[in-house]
């Protein structure tokens, strides 16, 4: 029975192929228009490491003595604070991170010197975030303690430098301290750049930093910190720093720190942890709000943070509003074709059909405009990206169409034209036989 009504539906959109053409052309706007914006929505509200974000947490204390309008924790912490968490290694892993600028030469390279992002961590940084390797690795636990000058560069920086040749070995010339290269990461996005996202909900909706790329180069944390002393900025301070180049015992926030938890009880006992380290500290003079402590899972961190930028959020609710206005005018159109087909229903319900035979004939002809609209929606879906990505914007580069996406655009256009057409349907299926037979 469906293989008769879409020959039935073939032939109906054939007749009218004018109205056949709004219609498709309807839908395939609206489509376009919604799936780009939530293409874009589904890119930079996905999970950054699928399968494992639910081990890594974000631990926070609130090292701040003065009295505070806010009962929330700084986002970041002080480098004290973070150095006693990640020694008691009361974590299966464990990474400080900071961010600084530094210029970079590569000696026997013809190249002028280089403003570069350094990420300054520790060794558990790489397989806590599954980061790629294409060449070497990254440094040890023993190269944290023993402060060795040793880095690990972008894909990008080494494609820069030497040609995307492997560089393990090289030296680079960090401000003016030599370093040797004992890895080079293959391609990696992180989307956001989840280990780095700070303040988002002070930000005034300009969320674009969490889209940047990863730094080029990665340093040991203590090695960064003497190569690169008064170099690093904090995040904020509760009064001003002693010595603002060596921020390490200043009154100020600078320090990420990040946990790997893999079990639920591992969770509760960390949690305990920090709070007791919190009083501790209380009572010890150094914090006057032990009770402002957090531990954030992964992704609960970045819904804090708000990463989505407003102005996505945005531009989805005014597609599907587009959308919405495409399909009342695809309403108009079908109910229009099949009134016009009101002959053609009555001598059907005469010779037997049924209204739900009816119903079901307009529903897959609905449904076979929805098909043909989700082809063009796919068409201006990936030049609607195709724009995305040639804008000035931080996150262009992320910008593509996955199998997920592709299906929800044919997925949607479909189910758009089907609800579309349920009320032209039901009305067509309630035509009386008789009044259409004296008709013709």
């Amino acid at each position: 029975m469906f293989a008769y009504y879409l020959d039935l539906a073939l032939r109906s959109l054939k007749r009218n192929k004018v109205l056949t053409a709004l219609m498709v052309i309807a839908i395939a706007v609206g489509i376009g228009a919604s799936m780009t914006t939530l293409t874009v929505m589904h890119l930079l509200s996905g999970d950054p490491l699928p399968g494992k974000s639910g081990t890594l947490f974000y631990p926070q204390v609130d090292p701040d003595p003065s009295p505070k309008a806010t009962h929330l924790p700084y986002d970041m912490m002080d480098y004290r604070s973070a150095l006693d968490l990640w020694s008691a290694h009361r974590a299966d892993r464990q990474a400080m991170v900071t961010s600084s600028q530094l210029r970079l030469t590569a000696p026997q390279v013809n190249l002028p010197p280089l403003m570069v992002q350094m990420l300054s961590t520790t060794s558990d940084f790489f397989p806590m975030f599954d980061v790629p390797f294409r060449y070497g690795s990254s440094w040890t636990a023993q190269d944290d303690q023993n402060r060795t000058r040793v880095a690990v560069i972008s894909s990008n920086l080494n494609d820069k430098l030497f040609n995307g040749a492997n560089s393990v070995g090289r030296t680079l010339r960090l401000k003016d301290t030599d370093v040797r290269i004992i890895g080079v990461l293959a391609p990696w996005r992180p989307s956001p750049q989840f280990y780095d996202v700070t303040g988002g909900r002070f930000s005034n909706g300009d969320t674009a930093s969490f889209y940047s790329k990863p730094e080029d180069v990665f340093l040991p944390l203590q090695s960064s910190l003497e190569i690169n002393a008064g170099g690093f900025q904090p995040f904020t301070c509760w009064s001003m720093p002693d010595d603002p180049v060596h921020l390490q015992n200043s009154t100020c926030v600078w320090v990420a720190l990040w946990v790997q938890l893999d079990s639920a009880a591992k969770v509760d006992s960390y949690r305990r942890f920090v709070a007791d380290y919190a009083a501790q500290q209380k009572a010890l003079g150094r914090f006057g709000h032990a009770d402002n402590t957090q531990l954030r899972s992964l992704m609960a961190w970045l819904d804090f943070n708000q990463v989505v930028p407003s102005d996505v959020r945005l531009q989805t609710w005014l597609a599907f509003a587009f959308l919405l206005i495409c399909l009342f005018n695809t309403v108009g159109l079908l109910l229009a074709k099949f009134l016009r087909r009101a002959g053609e229903i009555g001598v059907r319900r005469a010779l037997g059909a049924s209204r739900a035979m009816v119903f079901a004939q307009c529903l897959v002809e609905a449904g076979l405009i929805g098909l043909l609209g989700g082809a063009g929606g796919l068409l201006l879906t990936l030049l609607g990206l195709r724009l995305v990505r040639s804008q000035p914007i931080e996150y262009a580069d992320l910008v593509h169409l996955d199998t997920t996406m592709f299906l929800a655009t044919f997925a949607l256009a479909i189910a758009a034209s089907l609800l579309a057409g349920v009320l032209p349907a039901l009305r067509a299926s309630r035509m009386a036989p008789s009044l259409q037979l004296k008709t013709l």
